[in-house]
């Protein structure tokens, strides 16, 4: 077929070719939601808004500068592409779907001008969930300030709406200017620290929203407001029951654990932290398996914290005992988790003769020598090699590596 290229593995097989125009100039596939950019070339939509994220200021094909970031979508284009896919059926070829569009921010606008009316907020709310597009619409200084102002009372409408509003600020975010205006307001601080304490009288989903917001602040802040969240009554707490939620709900132990990380990014909350049970609660999570996708957040925290006073025993109670935690942080060693899981098991193993034993019978030497010679951080290779010189004197006796110090250097 004139004008046409080969289609990705799969169509090829029978044969079927598919129009070069109906193929995304960057990606070379079929597209799924074509867009027109400013000087009049048409890309998929993921494609291109990769190709920005980048860092690219420039049209892919014409190479001109793009004064104006605006995707248009191509409704001709989706709809012929749809057609020739459905012609195309009977060799195996699916429809593209119609895409969803963003929300109009025109609509966005109006529903928050009309806040704190409740049934704004929830359709507000409604489209935050929808997509990352929606979330990414709503994320404007202005409707973030203003849900702000809503979320801590200062727009009237009652309690009701004011956890509509937290809510809607927990799915979009915060900046570093809204975050400045929830710490910098005591009272704002301690409502939502009122709110995550109160384990036994408030529903999980406002104590979720409510953590939420607080990772969010601490995520963009400086150490200052981090302890000042930290040393908020009922945060630390709050955070630490999420963690150890028992029906297991996902994004209350996500939200917990990146809120504990957050928190701990400062040595003046730490202290709290393991008071309050983060330490245990941390580490059971980590020997379970159970960390909501946020492995990596929950072993740098469980790090920090094995550095603080009383940490260390939390952590080893936590998983189980001594053993279990050595073991648990062996298997963690791995991916981008693998630094912190090998900071903490320093501080397991260091003082125990028996843990440095089971750290190397439970396969730590293997992993930290991958840790060495893998493609890890300088920092991750130099907590490597600290331990891996710790455990030296548990090295079986007929083990080659004993007798080398090719991977002994200072930490």
């Amino acid at each position: 077929m004139p004008g046409s290229v080969p289609l990705p593995l799969g169509l090829d097989t029978v044969g079927l070719q598919v129009p070069w125009y109906f193929r995304c100039p960057i990606s070379l596939e079929l597209m799924q939601d074509p867009v027109t950019v400013a000087t009049g070339q048409t890309y998929d939509r993921a494609s291109i808004e990769s190709w920005v994220a980048t860092g690219n200021t420039s049209c892919p094909v014409t190479r001109a500068p793009l004064a104006d970031f605006t995707l248009i979508p191509n409704h001709t284009l989706r709809r012929l592409i749809q057609e020739w896919c459905v012609a195309h059926r009977s060799l195996g070829v699916e429809r593209i779907p119609t895409p969803k569009q963003p929300a109009d921010p025109d609509l966005i606008r109006s529903l928050v001008v009309q806040g704190p009316a409740l049934t704004a907020l929830r359709r507000l709310r409604a489209l935050a969930r929808e997509s990352d597009k929606n979330r990414l619409v709503m994320a404007t200084r202005e409707t973030r300030a203003a849900l702000v102002e809503m979320a801590f009372g200062a727009g009237g409408g009652g309690e009701e709406a004011q956890a509509e509003a937290m809510a809607v600020l927990a799915l979009i975010g915060m900046g570093e200017a809204e975050a400045a205006e929830v710490v910098g307001r005591e009272e704002r601080v301690a409502r939502l620290g009122k709110v995550l304490g109160s384990q036994g009288t408030t529903a999980l989903e406002a104590r979720v929203n409510a953590g939420a917001v607080v990772e969010a602040a601490a995520a963009v802040s400086g150490a200052d407001a981090r302890v000042v969240l930290g040393a908020a009554e009922g945060v630390v707490e709050g955070l630490v029951a999420l963690v150890e939620d028992k029906a297991n709900n996902a994004r209350a132990v996500r939200v917990g654990i990146r809120g504990l990380f957050a928190l701990c990014l400062a040595k003046e909350n730490r202290p709290r932290a393991v008071s309050a049970g983060a330490a245990s609660a941390l580490a059971r999570r980590v020997a379970e398996g159970g960390c909501s996708g946020e492995p990596e957040r929950a072993l740098a925290a469980v790090e920090r914290l094995c550095r603080t006073e009383g940490g260390r025993d939390a952590v080893v109670c936590g998983a189980g005992g001594g053993e279990a935690a050595v073991v648990a942080l062996v298997r963690a060693m791995s991916g981008r988790a693998a630094e912190h899981a090998a900071g903490a098991l320093v501080a397991v193993v260091g003082g125990s003769e028996a843990l440095q034993v089971e750290a190397v019978r439970a396969g730590a030497m293997s992993q930290l020598l991958m840790m060495v010679q893998g493609g890890c951080s300088e920092r991750a290779k130099r907590k490597a090699q600290h331990l891996l010189k710790l455990l030296r004197s548990a090295w079986p006796t007929t083990d080659s590596m004993a007798n080398s110090d090719d991977f002994l250097q200072p930490y």
